[in-house]
């Protein structure tokens, strides 16, 4: 069979002194699959694995909740709190160096989009805004958000110091650096945003006043782990209850945004583009897309989200510098091969909704492949 060695997407790259073999990272994706407990299971270590043995370079993990006070955002989400979920992700990031690939652990807070609140009595948030949108029933919530609480400054720090904590964890458990969630409606991105954000105080008003959360929260980490730990932020505009949302200032805004991360040292900047295609939510009004703006203004490497599944698209993308990788979340689903099938230009395989419903366990996509393989050999025979 033809070798595609000529994509871009194959040829190696260096992010933060992490040598990479390829340019494709698996984005993170919410699997809603432990316990209760947060403790990561044998399963997921499987499903991690499989993605190293397919020859993705960099994984970067689903959001994992960083105290257990308010981060949490949906039931069987894993922690990096305790020894034991600390230990179990361990063994995760043994197995997945042992198949050759790195491995980011995303740290996540909710804020206010926590789905079913079957675990706490109240979600907090820059402001007491009530989300738009509904909860998401493939992460087990049902009906509207709780109105959160606004949060104090008390908060804020302990907030803040939750995150470093869990960076701590993150580097003892041994991954080779840590993702700051910045993306999709929660945390940070609740700060980030105007509408969520109706503060008065330092962290709110101006652009420059509502990333500032963020940068803290990076500050913190870099100095908790050491400046040569990799620390990484995903962000983005849409989000899980707000697909149209867009910055207001448009290029303007994205470069206070950019320009500022980049003072605090980030290893990179990973843009989302929250199930939406990248040539949907990527394109600013001067005709200049957000990851080519992050790559200018910011001087770090820059991850590229959205419909990177399709090998013309992340060619074109990489090809003409709107990006330096790509992260693949449902295409990675059909494929955790997907960059060995680049290679080899074999077929892909589409990803279909079923695999993650009625929620977006490993189980139930364990069982959909089941099912699809013992369909597609009975039509075969």
């Amino acid at each position: 069979m033809q070798q595609n060695v000529a994509h871009s997407a194959l040829t190696p790259f260096s992010l933060a002194g992490l040598k990479l073999k390829n340019r494709v990272a698996v984005a993170p994706m919410s699997r809603v699959s432990t316990a209760g407990d947060g403790v990561a299971t044998e399963q997921m270590l499987d499903y991690y694995t499989a993605f190293a043995r397919g020859n993705f370079s960099l994984i970067i993990t689903e959001g994992t909740y960083i105290d257990q006070a308010y981060s949490q955002s949906y039931a069987n989400q894993p922690g990096i709190v305790t020894p034991e979920q600390v230990q179990a992700w361990r063994h995760i990031v043994d197995s997945v160096h042992a198949a050759g690939a790195h491995i980011f652990l995303q740290l996540m807070h909710a804020g206010a989009l926590s789905q079913g609140n079957n675990y706490r009595a109240h979600t907090i948030a820059p402001s007491a805004v009530q989300p738009q949108g509904e909860m998401l029933s493939e992460y087990g919530g049902h009906g509207p958000y709780a109105r959160p609480q606004a949060m104090t400054e008390q908060d804020i720090k302990q907030v803040i110091e939750g995150f470093a904590r869990a960076a701590v964890q993150a580097r003892a458990a041994g991954f080779d650096g840590v993702e700051i969630h910045g993306a999709n409606g929660y945390l940070i991105d609740q700060f980030i945003t105007d509408y969520t954000n109706q503060r008065t105080d330092r962290y709110g008003g101006s652009t420059e006043k509502r990333i500032r959360f963020a940068l803290e929260v990076v500050e913190a980490i870099r100095s908790a782990t050491g400046k040569h730990y990799p620390v990484g932020i995903r962000l983005s505009q849409t989000k899980v209850n707000d697909f149209v949302y867009r910055w207001p200032g448009g290029h303007k805004d994205a470069s206070i945004i950019f320009s500022a991360l980049a003072g605090v040292g980030v290893a990179y900047i990973h843009v989302a583009s929250e199930g939406r295609n990248w040539t949907e939510t990527a394109m600013l009004g001067n005709g200049s897309t957000i990851t080519q703006l992050a790559r200018e203004v910011a001087g770090v490497p820059v991850i590229a989200n959205g419909g990177m599944h399709d090998p013309q698209q992340a060619e074109q993308i990489l090809r003409d510098g709107h990006a330096d990788l790509i992260a693949l979340a449902r295409g990675a689903l059909a494929n955790p091969d997907w960059p060995r099938r680049l290679q080899e230009d074999s077929q892909l395989e589409a990803f279909e909704h079923a695999m993650i419903s009625p929620q977006a366990t490993l189980e139930n996509t364990r069982r959909w492949l089941a099912e699809h393989k013992a369909i597609a050999g009975s039509k075969g025979k």
